[in-house]
């Protein structure tokens, strides 16, 4: 019996398109391919949690906690989680930094679009000192993968980097104050060669307002000189305002030390963001600047 022409066709249609559908997608609904394709990393599927795991162990890391030799199962591998929240998709992740990877990862992650989420230790006499940075995004399942791509290179590309030193000593101090007083809008005080702004945050705990003087504040403190000089303090922010602050910061090349909590229950809820910069002292104001400015915008937008 002659068959149609069109039907020929019509019938590895009909074979080859449910298989090609099931091989992309997980009952998770993630391309668990595809993500290991653009994260550059191997992953595994927990199909009961519907999450995909990939991950990047630091076996080029030698450290040592107390004494204890680690190796990446004792907590030194990088990962990142995907899960799908209704039509799009969701990242969380943990990034093993040595303190001279951190600024260059971190600079990678807003840049890719993700939000930075924590950073912090996770031991203590670590040598050398390993950091964990937190991150986490939502949108489309290759955005995320490709962002986290972006951060494994840039973890990848800083490995072997060093730390920026700086000759400063307060007793030398030789600042402008009032140049730096006019640059961050806020008056500071000079004593025993640093010079220190503080800005008030409030929040409620306990059914009572507190401010800057049980902590709720933003502080910078300068020392050095015109040319050279240091900066380091504290930001205190409200959730919506974290990642404006952490990408003005970096634009500006001021390091992002540390991003915790001090408090628990406050409302709203208030976020620390640790601070460290060198450079010329109009340099390190006009940075801190530009982030109280971004913060500002943050607020009213919310």
């Amino acid at each position: 019996m002659k068959h149609p022409s069109w039907l020929l066709f019509l019938v590895p249609i009909l074979i080859l398109t449910p298989s090609s559908a099931a091989s992309a997608q997980t009952p998770a609904g993630l391309d668990t391919a595809r993500i290991e394709q653009l994260t550059g990393a191997k992953g595994a599927l927990d199909a009961k949690a519907g999450v995909f795991k990939v991950s990047v162990p630091r076996k080029d890391l030698a450290v040592r906690v107390g004494g204890a030799k680690l190796n990446p199962r004792l907590g030194l591998t990088s990962w990142a989680a995907f899960q799908r929240a209704g039509e799009r998709t969701m990242v969380m992740g943990d990034i093993v930094v040595l303190e001279a990877e951190v600024d260059p990862v971190m600079s990678a992650a807003l840049d890719a679009g993700l939000e930075v989420t924590a950073l912090h230790n996770h031991f203590l006499w670590d040598e050398p000192r390993v950091m964990f940075m937190h991150i986490g995004g939502h949108g489309p399942a290759d955005e995320l993968a490709t962002a986290v791509g972006k951060v494994f290179r840039a973890l990848e590309a800083a490995r072997g980097r060093k730390a920026q030193t700086v000759d400063v000593d307060p007793a030398r101090t030789a600042l402008k104050t009032e140049e730096i007083a006019e640059i961050l809008g806020a008056r500071g005080e000079l004593a025993d060669g640093v010079y220190k702004v503080t800005i008030a945050k409030t929040t409620r705990m306990h059914g009572e307002t507190v401010g800057a003087a049980m902590g709720v504040n933003t502080w910078a403190a300068f020392a050095g000189g015109e040319r050279e000089a240091l900066v380091d303090g504290d930001f205190a922010m409200y959730e919506t305002e974290v990642q404006a602050v952490l990408k003005a910061l970096r634009k500006a090349g001021i390091s992002v030390v540390a991003l915790h909590n001090h408090m628990i229950g406050e409302e709203p809820r208030v976020v620390f963001l640790h601070f460290w910069g060198i450079g010329p002292a109009a340099d390190l104001a006009r940075g801190l600047r530009s982030a109280l400015d971004a913060q500002a915008a943050a607020s009213t937008s919310k």
